[in-house]
């Protein structure tokens, strides 16, 4: 073992450990391990961020099946002049391209850009709502990946890596960040339309303590399944029981220390506390019909589940 750690070549290290070095500077940078903005502790301990944040909470709209951005927000005007023509060899040559035959013929844009707002940023005419609002967003274009097929190229995109077993970007977030409140998880995930062939890894807390992985939210019925008190228990017979546990699960902690004990009786804790706060705010009830109307939202229509979604994290952010 010690020979082969010695033939480990420092360009070596750098090209496998990318990914988990960031991440750790990642937490660096956001704060010590759970802390929410300079004091306030979401169920962690730490002494605030090394820097004031700028952002009190996180908004990440993850859409697989999307029309492609290359008809939205990044204009390939080369696109439309090798339309019909075979693809360069300059592009192919050497690369791994599932379901592209090399003699597949270039396929443009399909709808006209123009450019938008006082940075003059490309939009196509099919976000004509975005466009007015251009200067207020930032466009990364720098992104690139080595991922084809969907399952990993997702994985890769909310993890940082192809493997299965990465925390998501959400539970760094909230490992770095934490959450100020006390009665809803830190992270949570409201999914609309089908699976995701990625999975639940995309919302994993990986190695990180399992109180950070997303907690996904139903956006009809009971927002989280199982919370609801079973028939015939009430609200005081619920406490007694989660107290008792608690103890049970506390003396388990002081003698083994281990820490997805202490994690689960938080979560114990957080769901109790749920059972009151979810429901009221998964409710678009109290929405005005001018705010569903800016969102899209049609509170218990399926065909709007990413519309009521976008308006759930509004208010749950």
């Amino acid at each position: 073992m010690m020979n082969q750690l010695q033939q480990i070549t420092r360009r070596h290290f750098f090209s496998d450990c990318r990914v988990g070095l960031g991440k750790v500077a990642l937490a660096s940078l956001l704060g010590s391990g759970g802390t929410a903005f300079g004091g306030a502790t979401g169920g962690a301990t730490g002494e605030g961020l090394h820097f004031p944040a700028t952002a009190k909470r996180v908004i990440y709209l993850f859409m697989a099946g999307a029309p492609s951005q290359l008809e939205l927000f990044d204009h390939k005007p080369k696109l439309a002049e090798l339309e019909g023509k075979p693809i360069p060899p300059s592009v192919i040559q050497g690369q791994r391209y599932a379901f592209i035959q090399p003699d597949a013929a270039v396929l443009g844009p399909r709808f006209r850009f123009r450019k938008y707002g006082q940075a003059g940023v490309e939009l196509s005419e099919q976000l004509p709502h975005l466009s007015k609002v251009v200067d207020e967003i930032a466009f990364v274009r720098s992104l690139h990946t080595d991922q084809f097929n969907h399952s990993p190229a997702q994985l890769f995109t909310n993890t940082g890596s192809a493997i299965p077993g990465r925390p998501s970007m959400g539970a760094w977030l909230s490992y770095g960040i934490g959450s100020e409140a006390n009665d809803l998880p830190g992270f949570v995930v409201l999914k609309s339309g089908g699976s995701l062939s990625g999975g639940a890894s995309m919302w994993s807390s990986g190695f990180l303590p399992s109180q950070h992985q997303g907690v996904p939210f139903r956006t009809q019925g009971d927002p989280i399944l199982h919370v609801s008190n079973p028939v015939g228990v009430d609200q005081q017979a619920q406490r007694d029981t989660l107290d008792l546990l608690q103890q049970l699960n506390q003396k388990r902690v002081d003698v083994t220390r281990d820490p997805e004990i202490a994690a689960r009786i938080k979560a114990y804790e957080m769901t109790y506390r749920m059972q009151m706060r979810a429901p009221e705010l998964m409710d678009l009830a109290s929405e005005n019909q001018a705010t569903l109307d800016l969102y899209g939202a049609d509170p218990g229509n399926n065909k709007a589940a990413f519309a009521n979604s976008c308006l759930l994290a509004r208010r749950l952010a």
